[in-house]
């Protein structure tokens, strides 16, 4: 452990103690849940972020491989007040040190995160050291490796090839899931109430779905910007009104870019457990689980676009479904894990209309 610096592209730079053999670069981003550094720090949409935890103590409850939502650990960076490191247990920063991570503690969060609220996400750099040089070195870092923001970052985190799971329920729908960087929890939940599901990369065509026959097409979380999705989002337009299609905050995106409409990068993004969500369909207010940075422009959906969901912190369009070309999404995580299960029942919803298809 050593002094180093988070560097931001803003020009700020935050000291505090450095952990971790690796030096890193990519999105500064806030969470604001209070618990699931482990789920956070293995789901696939937070590749190429650094994260920074609003919660001011980490690794106080251990680690478990059990709860991890992915395979891999795709944070850059882990962020916090104050990470666990005592002779009784220490073992979240070892496992993230382990995997390539390096953990960056000791520093002023809240100042961290106003400075994040005001300029918005912005890329950093997590340096070993606190001279010039260091600091300099951070800000190559930014430079060379930004430029990866303008690419399909779907392709980075999901399935190279396809595969099938089996389904707990016997009598429920055949589901395709394309898969834009999926959390295993979305995986659980519908087999649940699936007989079998087929997984499918992000750059699946319309024609291999199709030949597959599912009943319904489910679209996945994922990382990045959606505007460059285009291939995915090809694909979905081509399923329009074929099958019907439901999906999660990426999936949301996608589904919406292939109605017609436009997305927009939101200042600092949604991140954290307690988000507020109007569903107009149940006519009830609960709480959701979110992480993303991008949001669907509601001026630009056709006029049969229905918006179902608002996300009450800031109005946001939270959820759409059009009933013309049978689909819906969500910008929200019902899946949880972490956060409240309050929204679980939006794969109950899925599977009801999937078995009518």
């Amino acid at each position: 452990m050593s002094w180093g610096s988070l560097v931001l592209e803003s020009g700020k730079v935050f000291q505090g103690q450095f952990m971790g053999q690796k030096e890193s670069v990519g999105e500064v981003v806030f969470n604001t849940s209070h618990s699931g550094y482990e789920e956070m720090a293995t789901d696939p949409s937070y590749y190429n972020q650094i994260l920074v935890m609003t919660a001011p103590m980490q690794g106080n409850y251990g680690e478990s491989n059990e709860v991890w939502e992915s395979e891999n650990i795709w944070i850059k960076g882990f962020v916090c007040l104050e990470i666990q490191q005592s002779t009784r247990e220490s073992s979240w920063q070892q496992k993230l040190n382990a995997n390539g991570c390096p953990v960056f503690h000791e520093v002023d969060t809240r100042k961290l995160v106003l400075h994040l609220r005001e300029q918005g996400t912005v890329w950093g750099a997590l340096v070993n050291g606190v001279d010039e040089a260091s600091i300099a070195r951070g800000q190559e870092m930014i430079a060379q490796n930004k430029a990866s923001s303008s690419q399909d970052w779907t392709q980075k985190v999901c399935t190279s090839e396809p595969y099938t799971l089996e389904g707990k329920d016997k009598l429920g729908p055949k589901v395709a899931m394309i898969d834009f960087g999926c959390k295993k929890n979305i995986l659980r939940e519908l087999q649940k109430r699936s007989r079998e599901i087929k997984v499918f990369p992000s750059t699946v065509a319309a024609s291999e779905i199709l030949q597959w026959d599912p009943n319904a097409v489910f679209l996945s979380n994922g990382p990045g910007d959606p505007s460059f999705v285009d291939q995915g989002t090809e694909t979905v337009k081509e399923l329009l009104g074929k099958k019907y299609i439901f999906g999660i905050c990426m999936g949301h995106q996608v589904l919406a870019r292939a109605l017609g409409g436009r997305t927009y990068k939101l200042k600092f993004g949604h991140r954290g457990s307690n988000h507020p969500i109007r569903d107009s369909i149940t006519n009830t207010i609960y709480m959701s689980a979110q992480n993303h940075g991008y949001a669907v422009d509601e001026k630009s959906m056709p006029s049969d676009i229905e918006v179902t969901h608002l996300n009450l912190n800031d109005n946001v369009v939270s959820g759409i479904k059009c009933e013309r070309l049978s689909c819906a999404s969500v910008q929200f995580h019902p899946e949880s894990h972490p956060g409240p299960h309050d929204a679980a029942k939006i794969f109950e919803h899925f599977a009801q209309q999937a078995r009518q298809c």
